[in-house]
């Protein structure tokens, strides 16, 4: 099937594929959804170098993540080639002795040319490229990746996430929470211009570790797995220029469709004080209902 995106003429294929066995979901709705969802999505992606999570043979086959921009996309897909990290050279130095070209999802035609290749994740750093492309460019917020472990969910992470929001209450701008769509609950806080990474690590480890000092029985900064049972980790460490995390409004590679979505402070609480995980876990259909209802949860980060 040949379709028209914005000007663009993409060639789709296998849509009536299956690519979430347990509902049925296919890979034509897939590309609906990132179409209907990109006027919310694509400004969180532009600018940002994406990695992309590919699962041709849906979730139940093997997946694998590409970072490279593949070397058959059009010539339109805009890219930027950022430092290698594998070199043991590290981030910021001069003279890189590689780089990696990634693809940038500026436009509609982009994102629906990513998802017919069965991208269903994208993931993308805590940076933009900027008009000089000087790479990695400064951190524009702080993350906090709450990851429940054994014997927790995600109304753990909500307990954590309030926890961390009142340790910011009149010193910062309000962290906005969204959920992983996996397991977790994502907290974001816009950073000063000029931040820099160094200072931007340094306060989320402390405070992370004030967070763990003060609830010990059900919080840990160690990715340990022997320490993670029953408690929630703070995963503090992605505050780093080589990490990245699922972009907002991502599809997850689970097996059922459901996606990586914004949620109020309200809907946290009500999750706390229901202890139900379902509550914070949206299908596609919810996604776009919720943004048709709310807008964009998220667009002071955009």
């Amino acid at each position: 099937m040949v379709a028209a995106v914005e000007g663009r003429r993409l060639s789709l294929s296998n849509l009536g594929k299956v690519l979430y066995p347990a509902t049925g979901f296919t890979k034509g709705e897939m590309l609906d959804y990132y179409s209907r969802i990109a006027p919310v999505m694509l400004p969180h992606l532009r600018d940002r170098p994406v990695t992309f999570r590919r699962f041709p043979d849906g979730v139940g086959g093997k997946s694998f993540v590409e970072k490279h921009v593949p070397s058959h996309a059009p010539e339109w897909v805009t890219t930027v080639r950022v430092p290698s990290t594998g070199t043991g050279h590290g981030w910021g130095g001069s003279g890189y002795p590689g780089e990696v070209e990634y693809a940038v999802v500026a436009d509609q035609p982009t994102l629906i040319w990513a998802a017919n290749l069965a991208v269903i994740e994208f993931h993308v750093p805590l940076w933009r490229a900027g008009p000089r492309r000087t790479l990695p460019g400064k951190p524009d917020h702080l993350v906090f990746d709450l990851d429940p472990g054994p014997g927790t969910s995600i109304v753990e992470c909500c307990r954590v996430a309030s926890w961390i929001a009142g340790r910011m209450t009149g010193r910062d701008r309000e962290p906005l929470a969204k959920a992983s769509g996996s397991k977790g609950l994502q907290l974001y806080v816009g950073l000063p211009a000029r931040t820099s990474w160094d200072a931007a690590r340094e306060r989320a480890l402390r405070l992370a570790q004030a967070v763990a000092q003060d609830h010990p029985e059900l919080v840990v900064t160690s990715m340990k797995k022997d320490l993670r049972r029953g408690r929630v980790l703070i995963d503090w460490s992605q505050n780093h220029p080589a990490k990245t995390t699922v972009a907002v409004y991502s599809l997850r590679g689970t097996a059922d469709p459901s996606a990586s979505a914004p949620v109020s402070w309200d809907e946290v609480r009500d999750c706390e004080r229901g202890g139900d995980p379902q509550r914070l876990r949206f299908t596609p259909d919810q996604v776009l209902d919720r943004v048709q209802r709310h807008g964009d949860l998220f667009a002071s980060l955009a």
